[in-house]
């Protein structure tokens, strides 16, 4: 088994984590926070906006069962990539959409994937989706973590 690791933000991280959760190959997905310029953010402090984190969840997979493009199809098909600083109600700069890559192969696979859909022509309107190098990531308060699981739901609109 050989265990990687993808950082993804796509609106509010208790349906993301969901599903990524769900595929086969995928060993953990954990909700935190990435992306700011605070150390040890809150979700408070997330709230604010003032933060500079996005909302994300780290997944942690085996690429012998499902590879890295795999997981940005996913990505890309369980949000809207083209709402910039928002996903559905929820609104602000902490659920925009991004990839956080940890290594070259991973930007240049985000890059390709991002523009390949884009040559596709789908969506109505260009793809919004951040490509950066991932930063510290900070796991979310134990609250977040497998919410839906927990509570049922979908989504995070305050």
């Amino acid at each position: 088994m050989s265990t990687q690791t993808a950082i993804f933000a796509a609106g509010c991280f208790w349906g993301v984590e969901h599903n990524f959760r769900k595929l086969e190959g995928v060993s953990e997905a954990v909700s935190g926070y990435i992306g700011g310029h605070t150390d040890n953010p809150t979700y408070k402090d997330i709230c604010n906006g003032d933060t500079g984190h996005a909302e994300a969840v780290e997944v942690h997979f085996d690429s012998s069962a499902i590879s890295f493009e795999e997981l940005l199809q996913a990505f890309w098909a369980m949000h809207d990539p083209t709402q910039k600083d928002r996903q559905g109600p929820d609104v602000g700069r902490q659920y925009r959409s991004a990839v956080f890559y940890v290594n070259d192969a991973q930007k240049e696979s985000a890059i390709a994937s991002k523009q390949a859909l884009e040559d596709k022509k789908i969506l109505a309107q260009p793809i919004a989706t951040e490509i950066t190098a991932a930063s510290k990531f900070w796991p979310a308060e134990e609250y977040h973590q497998r919410y839906i699981e927990k509570n049922g739901g979908g989504h995070c609109a305050l």
